[in-house]
């Protein structure tokens, strides 16, 4: 059972001056305020000294002249860069992190109002009357007027309002970061997305190159089942191998498509009205220097998200604990009221009154206990969020550490096996012209040089997209976001 309506302990006076003691009465209970609930801590997560697969890369240093805003330019493809700029200013998941973030913004302002006084002006006019108009009974009519300025205010005397600011000013921070992530996110699956198609030319243009290759060598074994020289099966075995090869190279043309679309949406654009021209690829692969793994929990857009998603819930243990104390509401006002307009300002006709009223719940089945312990679930919920949040950041760099060591190394290796597996291809088509080996042993050479070569750019492409990965997981740059 709650209390009923509050009502102000001073009632309303006409020309008496304000009691000298409400006034100290409030003062003290405003001056003596003091918030209730936990303070805030950050909580502690796994925090590695060093990691495990870093071996020999330099540690990131305070010269490092890149920033989140446009790492992708070290890897100096101009197109690339023209596409990344428009990712801040067409891309719709961005606009909308770009919204909820204004939205939060919003919030916290709308928060810190609740700790002023609100004051309104309020006016009005009545007629009224009286009397059935009998012989006998008397009757009447008249007006009345008012006009009065009136304040309220609610002295955060529990902190309850001052947590729900620090709330939602942590719930901005949070929206802040949340738009840098969905920032990165946009920024590296463009990247990605771009180098994928790259490597899609690249493997075209093999494969453009293969199909030059096995036409000539169906004409070779056409020339040769013409001279009696072949059988029929080595005709056929190479127009088995063109045919698949063609086959291929299609598949490969609706991937580039698929490819440029994906590019279009997330720069804004309909994939009907954008279309990227195939050029050389440029297999660059910048060195990534990697700071020490506390350095991350300041960089990762994510992990600093999480973190103040924690300081969110941990005000509203407070902001629920404060529903245990009396709620203080101070009301003051001023006006005045009379029968005739011309009389209305005039001081002996004014009213004023203050007041202060307090309102306790005193039974409510343990509600109040129940929200303090679902608000304190929530705040053991946020922290093993936040601890689960680290611990895959330092499992994303990790891997894409190790990724990129053995992928440097796999590309040396295939580099050389492409080169051993075309010099392979050429020796055993001269050794069929001349008739030493069947055509199976000219097909069985081709596919390896073939299939090094598509191995060797898939390496590359790799390559940079684990950059990209490694960039994101370090959140997007080597400097300590602001």
């Amino acid at each position: 059972m709650s209390l009923p309506k509050p009502v102000p302990f001073i009632a309303a006076a006409r020309t008496a001056p304000a009691p000298s003691t409400l006034v100290v009465a409030i003062l003290t209970v405003a001056l003596s305020a003091c918030a209730v609930g936990p303070d805030y801590q950050r909580p502690t997560a796994a925090e590695p000294t060093a990691y495990k697969e870093a071996q020999d890369w330099v540690p990131a240093a305070p010269a490092d002249a890149l920033n989140r805003g446009d790492w992708w330019t070290l890897f100096e493809d101009p197109i690339l860069n023209q596409l990344e700029a428009a990712i801040d200013i067409s891309n719709q998941n961005v606009a909308a992190a770009i919204a909820a973030y204004a939205q939060a913004r919003a919030l916290v302002r709308e928060q810190r109002a609740s700790m002023f006084p609100v004051i309104s002006l309020n006016g009005g006019a009545t007629r009224s009357g009286s009397g059935g108009g009998g012989i006998n009974s008397a009757s009447g009519s008249g007006n009345n007027y008012q006009m009065s300025i009136g304040g309220s205010w609610e002295p955060d005397v529990w902190g309850r309002l001052g947590r729900a600011v620090d709330s939602a000013s942590a719930g901005a921070q949070a929206s802040a970061a949340d738009l840098a992530s969905a920032r990165l996110s946009a920024q590296g699956e463009l990247a990605v997305n771009y180098f994928s198609l790259r490597q899609t030319d690249a493997q075209k243009r093999l494969l453009a190159d293969t199909i030059d290759g096995y036409q000539r060598s169906l004409q070779i074994t056409q020339n040769r089942y013409n001279a009696a020289i072949a059988t029929k099966s080595d005709v056929l075995q190479a127009q088995t191998q063109l045919a698949n090869t063609q086959s291929d190279d299609l598949g490969l043309t609706r991937q580039r498509a698929q490819l440029e679309h994906a590019i279009a949406v997330l720069i804004g654009k309909a994939p009907g009205d954008f279309a990227l021209a195939p050029i050389a690829w440029k297999v660059t692969v910048p060195d990534i220097p990697v700071g020490l793994p506390s350095t991350l929990l300041q960089r990762r857009p994510d992990i600093a998200a999480a973190e103040r998603r924690v300081a969110v819930a941990n005000e509203q243990i407070g902001i629920a604990q404060s529903a245990f104390y009396p709620n203080l509401k101070l009301n003051a006002s001023y006006g005045f009221g009379a029968s005739q307009v011309a009389a209305l300002f005039s001081a002996s006709n004014n009213v004023w009154s203050l007041g202060l009223s307090a309102a306790q719940t005193l039974f409510n089945a343990g509600a109040t206990s129940a929200r303090v312990s679902e608000a304190r679930a929530s705040h053991e919920q946020a922290v093993a969020s936040y601890r689960q949040t680290v611990l895959t950041a330092f499992q994303n760099v990790e891997d894409q550490l190790a990724a990129t060591h053995v992928l440097g190394q796999q590309q040396e290796l295939n580099r050389q096996s492409s080169l051993a597996a075309d010099q392979v291809e050429q020796q055993a088509l001269n050794r069929y012209r001349a008739g030493q080996i069947s055509y199976t042993d000219v097909v069985t050479a081709q596919t390896a040089a073939r299939s090094a070569g598509r191995t060797l750019i898939q390496v590359q492409a790799d390559r940079q997209t684990t950059a990209v990965a490694l960039i994101q997981s370090l959140g997007g740059g080597w400097q300590i976001a602001p």
